[in-house]
């Protein structure tokens, strides 16, 4: 299951790492709307675990990761109303 770091990093909008001239890493988060809440509950009600958030408008297209009963995991997109 995605730690509640990386739910909140993905629900903000789209996390980015990027090697700076230094050579570390630089992660940017870009927020176009706060999908979080909504995240966090199709998580919760899929029992799946998070992939992707996109604030797409005035909603959240989230992709979760849900396993099957002795089958191979599915990739279930709900768009939630922000």
């Amino acid at each position: 299951m995605a730690s509640p770091l990386s739910v909140a990093a993905l629900a903000a909008g789209l996390a980015i790492t990027s090697p700076s001239p230094d050579n570390s890493r630089t992660l940017t988060v870009r927020v176009a709307g706060d999908c979080s809440e909504a995240a966090r509950e199709v998580v919760e009600k899929t029992g799946g675990q998070l992939l992707s958030v996109q604030p797409l408008g005035d909603s959240c297209i989230i992709t979760v990761l849900v396993q099957g009963n002795g089958q191979r995991p599915r990739k279930v997109t709900v768009k939630v109303p922000m």
